[in-house]
């Protein structure tokens, strides 16, 4: 039987904790420990990070949108690096991929680099996106959970779980415990950008959303306890 293989999406805000900028220590420990339970059972991940602690898109009209996405890129690089640092501090093995060259700072993508380095046990970061510009992480995420054949894909965030409208609006808004991805699409419930959303659609990958900043989120979603909402493909 293959080893469960679970691919997890951390936003950069979330990782930024109360500063809402750079980074947190203690949350990026608090994410570490959680993940190096299910490292130790022998599950393998895979993260990607989002950028938004350090770059929010184009935020001005005298940046090209290509330019603005590249930076956008080299801020989940650095998030990449940082987080991959506290990891191995709390005893874990790590490496990052880009798909675009980074001096000695990464390794470039292939498939066959991630899995060898899923088989001696590393927490794969999957930085730079797709290396593309108007591609988000979110469709990073999916390309390379596809691609690498992973079992689902788990989204911690700032909120517990996608809902009918915006719940910080809408004090009825209704939390979905499960809903399909093609409601998703029908209903534009932003959990995942449209092209993300469509290529799960598309190769059947199924995803979570759950609150990061709750007690044990993580270590429970990897064990397939998920208190928020789960994202069918049937």
């Amino acid at each position: 039987m293959s080893k469960r293989r679970v691919f997890l999406k951390l936003s950069g805000e979330a990782l930024a904790g109360p500063k809402k900028t750079g980074f947190d220590e203690d949350t990026v420990k608090e994410v570490a420990r959680q993940v190096r339970l299910s490292v130790d059972a022998g599950v393998q991940v895979g993260i990607v990070i989002g950028g938004g602690n350090f770059w929010r898109g184009r935020t001005s009209e005298a940046i090209d949108r290509t330019k603005a996405d590249q930076i956008g890129m080299l801020a989940t690089v650095m998030n990449c690096i940082y987080v991959s640092e506290i990891f191995r501090n709390t005893g874990m093995m790590t490496q990052i991929l880009t798909p675009f060259e980074c001096g000695t700072m990464t390794k470039v993508f292939s498939k066959d680099r991630a899995n060898k380095y899923f088989e001696k046990g590393m927490v794969v970061f999957f930085a730079g996106g797709t290396g593309h510009p108007y591609f988000s992480t979110d469709t990073g995420i999916t390309l390379r959970a596809v691609e690498m054949d992973a079992d689902c894909i788990l989204l911690a965030k700032s909120i517990d779980g996608v809902y009918d409208s915006d719940p910080a609006e809408n004090p009825d808004a209704k939390r979905y415990d499960r809903i399909s991805i093609q409601e998703v699409i029908d209903k534009k419930l932003a959990v995942v950008d449209l092209t993300a959303s469509i290529m799960c659609l598309e190769h059947r990958m199924p995803m979570a959303v759950f609150d990061l900043n709750e007690k044990d989120s993580i270590a429970s979603a990897m064990q397939g306890k998920i208190n928020g909402t789960i994202v069918t493909v049937e």
